[in-house]
């Protein structure tokens, strides 16, 4: 893989990583007033490598989906040359493998070392990078070796300008495109100064370019501070945290946008990317800030859904509109899946529209038990489950395989045992075998556990044959194409 249009970070006006600030939403956001690079929240790397990337054909994004199917980050095509992928990391080998699995997806790939707030500290990430150079260089050298996008870090001053000018040096050496620097120590808060005169003393002290964050509090209310800044630091860039989040169209050249339209940009950004509202609601609180106790404040507070918050903003109708063609879209591209399932489908396999109803059963017994009982009666071998999950809805379909000849059920289920059931029902129908339903009489596998059979032919808990792990399959489609249906 090679960098098509490797990112250059001088002369930039660059959106800080902000957590719970800096999702998609805000990035777009600030790209459209001016932005030239935006900064995604910090995300761990433990957590990114649970995830599995996801095409998402309703929102046309790239997902990032954890197991519990929350989406930990996502991304699109619009920002893609411009969007750099903020890890929080203390070990190199896991940094590498989540800068492997974002590299195609990200213009570049940063280390935080400036958070001090426990959670990231703690786990000897963020700021406590920062007192164990060694493991900094090891991180760094490892993913500039080990990937073809920009490597970069952000980092807090240290106690004394001249450690922090020898550790930035250190960094430097390890081949990293542009380092960040928050202009105050991990204990300074943000009512603390900002320290120009280190931030100038590192851009003079190393020839790669140094990105100065920290001024909003001091220096940047509007556009042209911007600049103030960057000349205050001598820094080839400058990286603007608290206010971007307070206004994002700080980034714009002819002045700020009435708040108002900022909010309902967000908002429309929000609703098209299907961000979670509690995230949406976070950051439009912040914007509000002194406003927060009026009477739109006050309902934007009470919001309890995307669509309460779209209401407070008197965008109700945006929000319907958006919400159906988010619908027109997913039955499109399910048709789309659907035929193409079935024009792969096995036309050996035995299909029947059938789904199993656990209140139609005796309590404790199931198809695949009348199954399995009817295998080892006739001498087959135990049937064999085969179940796919389907990326567009996460449904599943199982099919079983009995006496060398395969079944199944042509309804999805939302769970893998459901659709295994289902499957076993089938092969009984066609086989014209008893499922053990409560309408087909006196049940001999209910009488065979009151003889107290010796071979235990259940699980307490669901109903299972216990006998069937040691030959069960299960396979689960790669997740190349997936649609996370606009929670609206």
């Amino acid at each position: 893989m090679t960098v098509n249009t490797p990112l250059c970070f001088s002369g930039k006006k660059i959106l800080a990583p902000m957590v719970r600030v800096g999702t998609l939403p805000m990035r777009l956001l600030a790209l459209d007033y001016g932005a030239d690079i935006v900064y995604c929240e910090e995300l761990i790397d433990i957590k990114m490598l649970q995830c599995k990337r996801v095409i998402n054909e309703v929102l046309e994004t790239v997902d990032f989906v954890a197991p519990n199917d929350r989406v930990v980050f996502r991304t699109c095509e619009r920002e893609r040359e411009r969007v750099v992928f903020q890890m929080g990391s203390a070990d190199a080998e896991r940094a590498l493998a989540v800068a492997k699995l974002v590299e195609s997806d990200v213009a570049g790939i940063d280390i935080n070392m400036g958070c001090p707030k426990e959670y990231s500290t703690k786990a000897s990430m963020g700021a406590a990078l920062l007192s164990d150079p060694d493991k900094i260089e090891s991180i760094l050298t490892t993913l500039v070796k080990g990937i073809c996008k920009p490597v970069t870090c952000k980092i807090r001053i240290l106690p004394s300008v001249e450690d922090t000018v020898n550790l930035v040096k250190r960094i430097e050496k390890t081949g990293i495109a542009a380092i960040a620097v928050h202009g105050r120590k991990k204990e300074e808060r943000p009512q603390h100064p900002v320290h120009c005169d280190v931030i100038k003393a590192i851009s003079e002290a190393v020839s790669i370019p140094v990105i100065a964050n920290g001024g909003s509090h001091d220096f940047i209310k509007e556009y042209a501070d911007i600049e103030t800044f960057q000349k205050a630091t001598a820094a080839s860039s400058v990286m603007i945290a608290r206010a971007a989040m307070w206004n994002p169209s700080v980034f714009r050249k002819e002045g700020f946008c009435p708040l108002k339209d900022v909010m309902q940009d967000y908002i429309k950004y929000a609703v098209r990317y299907d961000n979670h509202y509690t995230n949406t609601k976070y950051c439009l609180c912040q914007m509000l800030r002194e406003q927060l106790e009026t009477t739109q404040g006050k309902k934007l507070h009470a919001a309890q859904s995307t669509q309460e918050i779209c209401e407070a903003f008197e965008m109700g109708d945006f929000y319907e509109e958006t919400t159906a063609i988010f619908e027109a879209k997913k039955t499109s591209v399910e048709t789309k899946v659907q035929d193409e399932d079935d024009q792969t489908e096995d036309p050996d396999v035995i299909k029947m529209a059938v789904r199993f109803d656990k209140r139609e059963y005796p309590p404790q017994i199931t198809p695949k038990m009348y199954l399995l009982e009817w295998c080892r009666k006739e001498k087959h071998p135990q049937p064999v489950y085969e179940t796919v999950q389907r990326p567009l809805d996460r449904l599943f379909c199982s099919v079983v395989t009995v006496a060398e000849r395969k079944y199944r059920s042509t309804l999805w289920d939302k769970s893998k045992k459901l659709a295994e059931q289902a499957a076993a029902i089938v092969c009984l129908r066609a086989l014209g075998v008893p499922e053990g339903k409560l309408c087909e009489g006196e049940n001999h596998l209910i009488n065979k556990r009151k003889r107290g059979d010796q071979e235990p032919l259940i699980s307490r808990d669901h109903g299972e044959d216990l006998a069937e792990p040691s030959h069960k399959k299960a396979n689960f489609i790669e997740e190349t194409s997936d649609i996370n249906v606009p929670k609206m």
